[in-house]
């Protein structure tokens, strides 16, 4: 399989899925999918190629972009915990970070961290659980919803039923800072990573995109050879890893990229749209 840059090599494998993370990747930083990436993707669609958005947010973020995107089948959500059809709400699997584990984290960073605040997000990616220090904290960009509708518990509340997804922050000391913190706790048990977002996101061990992705391929009968996927941020840089050939955007972290087999443009540049067009031209 090869796929290069401009004026480069063309898909030479079958290309049976194309995976793709949402916000910094597929979506432009005013959060919409431009013509020339809709295009892209329906193309992929009308030659029989899956494809799938697997990102952090939940359900209920995924579908405020669906029909901007043209998804209505499968997506991944909470990194790889969720697995779940936007049009019928069937959950092919969750995969859920277990309450001991949660209060042995929370407990043992907010010795490290004092004012580490919490949320817990379940039910099929639309129960959220946050502390009211964690509300006040939020914004609707955070997690595509608005936070009166996070509820406002105590942290036992909070700690009291298993997550999708454990979110941690904190009012000044920053995600990647926070992440630092948490994984030198040596606590073993969960995995933990940040999406760019204000937080950092726990789910339970081995649960990442690449983990819910192998998942889903083996589901739709994909072989992981067959797979193309795309992705920015640290939270990617499995998937990125695992697929068949990973592609980090020109604005990418550093985890994404050095975990990437190439680098395209960047998600203002139409830098998915780009790739899967010369993936497409060489498949044809």
């Amino acid at each position: 399989m090869s796929f290069g840059g401009a004026g480069g090599s063309v898909w030479l494998m079958p290309l049976r899925l194309i995976a793709s993370d949402l916000d910094g990747t597929l979506l432009r930083d005013d959060l919409s999918v431009s013509p020339r990436t809709r295009r892209a993707l329906d193309a992929a669609r009308a030659a029989g190629i899956h494809v799938v958005p697997v990102t952090a947010r939940q359900p209920v973020g995924v579908r405020r972009i669906a029909q901007g995107a043209g998804f209505d089948g499968w997506a991944l959500c909470s990194n790889g915990a969720l697995g779940i059809h936007l049009t019928t709400g069937e959950v092919l699997f969750e995969r859920h970070l277990a309450p001991e584990m949660q209060r042995a984290l929370a407990e043992a960073i907010r010795q490290q961290v004092p004012g580490t605040v919490f949320a817990s997000i379940r039910e099929a990616g639309e129960g959220f659980y946050a502390q009211g220090e964690y509300a006040d904290l939020a914004s609707e960009t955070d997690h595509k919803r608005d936070p009166a509708t996070m509820g406002r518990y105590s942290l036992d509340e909070v700690l009291s039923a298993p997550s999708l997804k454990f979110v941690l922050r904190h009012p000044e000391v920053s995600p990647p800072e926070l992440l630092v913190a948490v994984r030198a706790l040596g606590l073993t048990g969960f995995h933990a990573t940040h999406s760019g977002a204000a937080f950092v996101e726990v789910a339970a061990e081995g649960i990442t995109k690449a983990a819910g992705l192998a998942l889903l391929c083996e589901n739709l009968g994909v072989a992981q050879a067959d797979t193309l996927a795309f992705g920015d941020a640290p939270n990617d840089a499995e998937m990125l890893a695992w697929a068949g050939r990973g592609v980090a955007m020109g604005n990418a972290h550093p985890e994404a990229r050095a975990a990437a087999d190439e680098v395209t443009l960047s998600n203002e540049e139409d830098g998915v749209a780009v790739v899967i067009e010369r993936a497409l031209a060489g498949l044809g």
